[in-house]
């Protein structure tokens, strides 16, 4: 109880400044409202009186002041009721679409005594939390005259990767924090708080800096209030949680950290290459379970995988979740490219079509800037073929090739901004080395595209990975060394004065 009393206590704290906030708005009026009763009844500075005049100049001043302190309290809580605080870009699960998960909800939320989360929603992250204000399409059952919960949102990652004991148990906590936004002042508390963060967040135009200066003077009154309220609120409801399955909890929180190690990587190793293609892979969700075993297969991170797989994914909680994890992907791609670097139309791409569709294709738009960059820098053309490229890095033209291509990634990238992770000129140069020498590989037949799932686009030479490549490449490009690579290349009948096909 030690916890519920210290958040109802920094509630209570910050509703005071509140409290405050508004006796110093309505004062000056109460003082004039004083000064004009007073000189009506003449009990104050009444007309003919030898102190009329000094009490009449405190009126004038008093009522110009209430105005103008009115007037700015009026925009401040203008400003604050027209804030709208963000929402978490997530997809709306209704029960219709997940009875099983919303009568495991439901359920647990029975178990710990609390209101049940007022709905449901997936967002492409690996995190779970309670959210208010957000768009809700389906409504969890909750007991007669209790004010609405907030909604859940689940990290779609989890939904794929955990089975459904490991997810309750991994809720139990979030779930548990319903209670606090059942209780009046604490909600209250967090209303005001959020109405502050939302309202800076908002354009400022005219009189906003004054309404922005005030807010920020508020909301820093009622900061460290607020966060020892919702580190009173976690441990109240991670204290009531212990005793919901306390040993799958364990075993939850450490697959935490391995989905989010999965979902990162095929992100930024797998999904990304699609992205800057216009492409969105389908089932980025059923992807990562693939990343994670294959992880587990490398690294053993995933130990006691296989012991995992006998019992029920939490997927299977949802009536179609092939459907939802298809919503999720496409806001994954929309969320991580960013309004201006997603293309106005998304092609949807099935993972079976990823090899062409991505790997094969991505190797030849990176082979044709790379061209691109060979001719600027010679300014003339002798054609795309790894004779004269090899050439040219051999010549210990690599420092100026990594230069060109940079800057030219560097404007196509002004033109059409997208999710790029930081890379020098000299691993520009490497990747698209290595994207050229590929293509000329399948161009003559010795190798094919593939996907690894945790590496993303790979050459595939017999139906398996050649990592001898990457050295021959990095020894061209690093050190102007173009015979390992050159041997490389007539080994698997590559013929290097063949141009390459854009």
């Amino acid at each position: 109880m030690a916890a519920v009393d210290a958040a109802r206590a920094r509630a209570q704290a910050v509703l005071r400044v509140r409290g405050r906030a508004l006796a110093a708005a309505v004062l000056p009026a109460a003082c004039a409202v004083v000064l004009l009763a007073g000189r009506a009844t003449g009990r104050i500075g009444a007309p003919g009186s030898a102190d009329a005049a000094g009490w009449d100049a405190a009126r004038w001043v008093v009522s110009i002041v209430a105005v103008v302190t009115l007037l700015v309290a009026y925009l401040v809580a203008r400003a604050h009721a027209r804030a709208v605080p963000p929402r978490t870009p997530a997809v709306a699960v209704g029960p219709s679409e997940a009875p099983e998960l919303y009568r495991l909800i439901n359920e647990l939320a029975e178990h710990l005594d609390v209101p049940a989360p007022a709905g449901i929603a997936i967002t492409p992250d690996c995190d779970s939390w309670l959210e208010d204000d957000h768009p809700r399409r389906g409504v969890l059952a909750r007991r007669p005259a209790e004010p609405p919960a907030p909604v859940l949102v689940i990290g779609s990652p989890f939904l794929w990767w955990m089975r459904a004991g490991e997810l309750r148990a991994l809720l139990a906590p979030v779930v548990a924090g319903t209670a606090a936004a059942a209780d009046p002042e604490i909600a209250a508390a967090r209303r005001f708080v959020r109405s502050l963060d939302a309202a800076l967040g908002e354009p400022r135009r005219g009189t906003a800096a004054l309404t922005a200066r005030i807010t920020r003077a508020l909301l820093g009154a009622c900061r460290e209030h607020s966060a020892e309220l919702e580190r009173a609120v976690a441990a109240r409801a991670s204290e009531r949680a212990k005793a919901v399955d306390y040993g799958l909890r364990i075993s939850a929180q450490e697959q935490v950290g391995l989905a989010y190690a999965g979902w990162d990587r095929l992100l930024t190793r797998v999904a990304l290459p699609a992205w800057r293609l216009g492409r969105h892979p389908a089932h980025l969700n059923a992807g990562v379970v693939s990343a994670l075993t294959e992880l587990s297969r490398r690294d053993r991170l995933a130990d006691g995988y296989e012991r995992r797989l006998g019992d029920r994914p939490a997927c299977d909680l949802l009536e179609e979740p092939g459907a939802v994890d298809a919503a999720v992907s496409l806001l994954a791609a929309e969320l991580f490219t960013g309004p201006s670097g997603a293309p106005a139309a998304w092609q949807e791409l099935d993972w079976a079509d990823y090899p062409e569709q991505v790997a094969d294709r991505g190797w030849r738009v990176q082979a044709t800037a790379l061209q691109a960059a060979l001719d600027g820098d010679a300014g003339r053309r002798s054609g795309p073929t790894l004779h004269l490229l090899l050439a040219r890095l051999a010549e210990g033209d690599g420092e100026p090739l990594a230069a060109a291509l940079a800057l030219q990634l560097a404007r196509a990238a002004r033109s059409a901004p997208l999710l790029q992770p930081a890379r020098s000129g000299r691993d520009l140069l490497v990747e698209h080395v290595t994207a050229t020498v590929c293509c000329a590989v399948i161009d003559a037949g010795a190798g094919t595209p593939g996907l690894d799932w945790l590496d993303g686009p790979v050459l595939l030479i017999g139906g398996v990975r050649r990592p001898d490549l990457a050295l021959a490449v990095a020894e061209a490009v690093e050190q102007g060394k173009d015979a390992p690579l050159r041997g490389w290349l007539e080994a698997e009948g590559v013929r290097l004065e063949r141009p390459v096909r854009l």
